[in-house]
């Protein structure tokens, strides 16, 4: 069985914890930074970009990088219409149906899109957790918040996310 952890996944930047002793400990990258920014950017080879580079590479390749993802989870095209004219990347979507993102040539669904970032927070968790001797662990749960106004399709589409990132979401 693997690792429980928490997720605090963000608009704007996201964040991976788990509990030692009773207390909450967040798991830091090896420059010891908490925060992994929640943007997601598509490389022209089709390699996926999360966090730091995808946040540089927003300067560099706009049309290949996206944002504020969050916004559109659970939510149909008629709700973020007005939202998705102000931003740079294309939304997209029909009427009634699943909100689809435009990265490059590609399109994802707005849990798709958090599933990068979710399983770039799984990733870091299992490198902490291996560097600290753990070898065994696999962080395959998590706890992942949600902000207490999300209706049920915001947090059954988060939801959506974490397993397609490959975790069960407690």
């Amino acid at each position: 069985m693997g690792t429980v952890v928490g997720i605090d996944l963000g608009t704007t930047n996201s964040l991976v914890a788990y509990v030692q002793d009773g207390k909450p400990v967040v798991i830091r990258d090896e420059r010891n930074d908490p925060l992994v920014p929640s943007v997601v950017s598509l490389g022209d080879d089709g390699t996926i970009f999360v966090g730091r580079e995808a946040e540089r590479r927003l300067l560099t390749a706009p049309g290949r990088s996206v944002y504020s993802v969050k916004r559109f989870m659970g939510r149909g095209i008629e709700d973020v219409r007005a939202e998705a004219s102000l931003l740079p990347f294309r939304v997209s979507g029909e009427a009634g149906g699943v909100v689809r993102i435009g990265i490059g040539e590609r399109e994802f669904t707005p849990p798709e899109i958090s599933a990068f970032v979710l399983r770039e927070l799984k990733h870091r968790a299992e490198e902490y957790f291996r560097r600290q001797g753990e070898f065994d662990f696999e962080v395959d749960r998590a706890v992942i918040t949600v902000p207490a106004y999300f209706n049920d399709a915001q947090r059954t589409a988060t939801r959506d996310a974490g397993r397609l990132a490959g975790l069960e979401v407690l």
